[in-house]
């Protein structure tokens, strides 16, 4: 599908409710169909990568029920597994373009005596697996991928032993791995990262009835297993990766002013927001209810006119890994240089995201330099019209999106069903607020 995406001809108003954010959508389903009993689960995020999942745990033995389709996700009632365990599937399981499905069950896994072969599409099977399955068979799962270390990934788990895992790289998916395979693990299974990552996992599992320690001065969390997953009932809220586009749209386009309501505010996720606001962008954060362990309310970006070039350090990146396409869209707009430092890890995401927003830009009229682990933004720059691909890449599709409401002339973004991996609803969201797209 090809979209084409033109100058906002006002300011962009209004409010609005992003889909549930993915990554919580995701553990919610999974823990879900781990545990023993009935769970509900609303706000769930009805994305390709979140119904890839779904079906990953119907085809492992859990039941997986749509109670309700609302703009704001899906209401699901799933029946767990439980002591039973996971059947081993009739085939093998597609997770689609999800790296969390494939790196999160390969840890719920580990821990049984079933044979699973996980595979997934093209873009997929080009992303690194070795970092999760090196520490999986150091605990005693038989773990096999491709000879380039990707999927397909087949693996049989059993008894594990505990294990203390020290990651190289601050990797929140890699970290849950190892967690969730600790549950079924004899012992205390310990996980030290060199920066904090996300922690939907250390926060959902105490509801699910799993203890979780944590020592935030080392970077350090762990389990103590086995442990039994109970039943629990949760609600998502919106995925600040997602607002993110809506919130980086609201400080480019003169005059607008735009809150998203309902939006996760864990800190782990949150570094945009600190960003946005050193380049002297207008963006506020107030909290509201919280969703269970998750810090819950709502955004307000307002056009401020001036932006200055800012340094995001390596220690950040964990915290804003998602949003640096759509920061690296308003680097563009900012005087002087803004510099990105430590996300090598954009090389390894759905495409090369590194060279893809360097060639993205380029071909919009921006100075852009990347190593390879460091972006360049030069700015400001009048963006111009231009005829660009979005690799199949949701985050890169929806940056050139927001890159065309102020660019001179319509640009054309190829591949733009990409979204649906997240954020399905933009386009509506995007119109519903000011902007001009067209198919």
């Amino acid at each position: 599908m090809i979209r084409t995406v033109r100058a906002a001809a006002g300011p962009l108003t209004g409010t609005v409710r992003v889909p549930g954010d993915k990554s919580i959508s995701h553990r919610a389903v999974l823990f879900a169909a781990m545990s023993d009993g009935s769970c509900r689960l609303e706000g769930v995020l009805d994305s390709e990568d979140i119904r890839a999942t779904m079906g990953a745990v119907s085809m492992l033995g859990a039941a997986v029920r749509v109670l309700r389709t609302e703009p704001r996700g899906l209401t699901l009632e799933v029946d767990g597994w439980g002591a039973a365990g996971p059947v081993e599937p009739p085939a093998q399981i597609d997770c689609g373009n999800s790296g969390t499905t494939a790196r999160l069950l390969l840890g719920v896994l580990a821990g049984w005596d079933v044979a699973v072969t996980l595979t997934g599409d093209s873009s997929l099977s080009r992303r690194p697996m070795r970092r999760v399955t090196e520490p999986l068979t150091l605990m005693g799962a038989r773990v096999t991928t491709s000879e380039a270390g990707t999927l397909p990934v087949s693996i049989r788990g059993g008894a594990l032993r505990a294990a203390r895992v020290e990651m190289s790289v601050a990797s929140a998916q890699v970290k849950s791995a190892v967690l969730l395979a600790g549950l079924r693990a004899q012992g205390r299974t310990v996980v030290i990262e060199p920066a904090p990552s996300r922690d939907h996992t250390e926060r959902m599992l105490p509801a699910f009835g799993v203890g979780v320690g944590r020592r935030a001065s080392d970077n350090e969390c762990w389990v103590d297993g086995p442990v039994a997953v109970a039943a629990a009932d949760l609600s998502v809220p919106g995925d600040p990766s997602s607002a993110a586009f809506v919130v980086a749209a609201a400080l480019l386009v003169a005059g607008s002013s735009v809150t998203v309501t309902d939006v996760a505010l864990n800190p782990t996720r949150t570094g945009f927001l600190s960003v946005l606001a050193r380049m002297g962008g207008s963006v506020t954060a107030v909290p509201g209810r919280a969703s269970g362990a998750e810090p819950a309310g709502a955004i307000t970006a307002n056009y401020g006119g001036d932006l200055r070039g800012v340094l995001v350090t390596a220690e950040e990146v964990p915290s804003l890994v998602d949003e640096v396409p759509v920061l690296a869209v308003v680097a563009a707009h900012a005087v002087g240089v803004t510099r990105f430092e430590g996300v090598g890890e954009l090389r390894v995401k759905e495409s090369d995201r590194l060279e893809a927003v360097r060639a993205g830009l380029s071909a919009l009229g921006a100075t852009v330099r990347c190593g390879e682990d460091w972006l360049e933004v030069e700015g400001p720059t009048r963006l111009c019209a231009a005829s660009l691909s979005s690799l199949g890449d949701h985050r890169l599709a929806m940056a050139f999106a927001v890159a065309g409401l102020v660019a001179d002339g319509p640009v054309t973004i190829e591949g733009w069903e990409a979204v649906a991996v997240s954020y399905p609803r933009f386009a509506e969201d995007l119109t519903a607020l000011g902007a001009m797209l067209s198919c």
